[in-house]
């Protein structure tokens, strides 16, 4: 038989690392990362005369799982401004009742727009199919959108909307160019100032964050301590491995 040495060890604790790592950390917000949020037309051209096209830095959306006041304006946003179109599925009033500290009988007041049970999902107030004539296709589920596409590719998207006469709804979009979606934020938008906006969307993005994944916050620091825990262990376990194999030669 082989004994395992430090070299070894070393490898199998990078691995246990790496292994933690990847569980703290969504794929999604990873692969978004790095790759820009789209590519526009600069209106230049170069030598042949082709359009020359810019990629799109990410906004960093200011997403804080702890900030109980943002997460309750991104809720009266996301009930205000999407719900008409969009569901949540995945999601229960009751659920944003309890985890963002919001008293029951206030969720049903202002908060309820689709359903007058607590505990049932958020669903669109259009129903789907109808909008599928209005728009081609119906407005996808909201529950996991920052997880597919990544927190900050979501804020970038909703602070890229743009006039665009050529457009059925008179906007576009820079991120993703000829979307479906109207700019619902319009009217906000020209109320307030940039960075009153900009603050608004981020307490939004927020707020689907957290929708995206609840326990995300405390997955985290669970995490930390699982590989703190993981690291002090490996001391003992090489000391161990170093003394049942001290005679093999």
């Amino acid at each position: 038989m082989k004994a395992f040495n430090l070299k070894s060890l070393s490898k199998i604790g990078a691995g246990v690392l790496l292994a933690g790592a990847g569980a703290m950390f969504s794929p999604s917000a990873l692969a978004a990362g790095g790759a820009g949020c789209g590519t526009y037309a600069t209106g230049e051209t170069d030598a042949n005369g082709n359009p020359v096209h810019a990629t799109l830095a990410c906004s960093t959306a200011p997403i804080d799982l702890t900030n109980k006041g943002s997460l309750q304006r991104g809720a009266t946003m996301f009930m205000n401004y999407c719900v008409g179109c969009h569901s949540a599925q995945y999601v229960r009033y009751s659920r944003v009742a309890k985890d963002l500290d919001i008293p029951p009988e206030l969720v049903e007041k202002y908060l309820m727009v689709t359903s007058d049970q607590i505990g049932d999902h958020i669903t669109a107030e259009i129903d789907p199919e109808l909008q599928g004539q209005w728009f081609g296709a119906p407005p996808p589920d909201l529950s996991l959108e920052t997880r597919l596409r990544g927190d900050d590719w979501v804020y970038t998207y909703l602070l890229s909307f743009y006039e665009d006469p050529s457009r059925p709804w008179g906007s576009n979009n820079l991120v993703l160019a000829n979307a479906a979606m109207p700019h619902v934020l319009h009217n906000l938008q020209k109320e307030l100032g940039k960075e009153e906006y900009e603050a608004h969307v981020g307490d939004l993005v927020n707020f689907m964050a957290w929708m995206a994944e609840p326990v995300r916050h405390e997955r985290k620091i669970y995490g930390a301590f699982v590989l703190l825990f993981l690291l002090v262990l490996l001391i003992p376990v090489y000391l161990l491995n170093k003394e049942f194999w001290k005679d093999v030669k």
